[in-house]
């Protein structure tokens, strides 16, 4: 098979934050895959990213971010020892459900009243969450295929459907995150 060039490369984390806070959906590297991103309170972004991964809006998204400040506006209150079940995973590969505050959109949350939130320890997904705000996370694929774990990958699958891909390196997790309730402590997604 021929190389093809991505032509949505982009090598600069501030270039990729700036296509985000523009309404742009980019791709980047996670704790195990690539993920796809964009602005959380930008619904035609969501909707976008939505439309690309060819995802059931009714399912929800994931939110990353660099720390939790970035996460609390989303998310209702918990008492002392819930929240630090979530917090001692942190930064880290475990995604949390957790309530959602009554005012985060339905574009994020889908049927559910909660959100999923993660403060990710991945260097550059925590470095362009610094620099564009909490994202959307969601895995580099289009549903039914497996989670991209390079660019090339992303390339071939959306390059032509996205506004950049952003040079990186997955970690070394070989699968996506956990995914755990924060109020039972029930894992989700092992």
């Amino acid at each position: 098979m021929p190389h093809h060039p991505v032509s949505r490369l982009i090598q600069d984390t501030r270039h990729a934050a700036a296509l985000i806070r523009c309404g742009g959906v980019v791709a980047y590297a996670t704790e195990a895959v690539f993920g796809l991103g964009c602005d959380p309170t930008n619904a035609s972004a969501v909707k976008r990213l939505l439309d690309i991964k060819q995802r059931d809006p009714a399912k929800g998204l994931i939110l990353i971010a660099a720390d939790f400040t970035q996460l609390a506006p989303y998310l209702k209150p918990l008492e002392g020892t819930l929240a630090a079940r979530a917090h001692q995973s942190w930064p880290g590969p475990v995604t949390w459900l957790w309530p959602a505050n009554p005012d985060t959109p339905d574009w994020l949350t889908g049927d559910h009243d909660t959100l999923a939130v993660r403060v990710t320890d991945h260097p550059q997904a925590a470095a362009l969450c610094r620099l564009a705000g909490p994202l959307v996370s969601t895995s580099a694929n289009l549903s039914g295929q497996e989670p991209a774990r390079t660019a090339e990958v992303v390339a071939q699958q959306m390059d032509h459907l996205l506004d950049g891909i952003l040079a990186g390196t997955v970690g070394t997790r070989d699968r996506p995150s956990e995914i755990r309730d924060v109020l039972s402590g029930e894992v989700l997604r092992a």
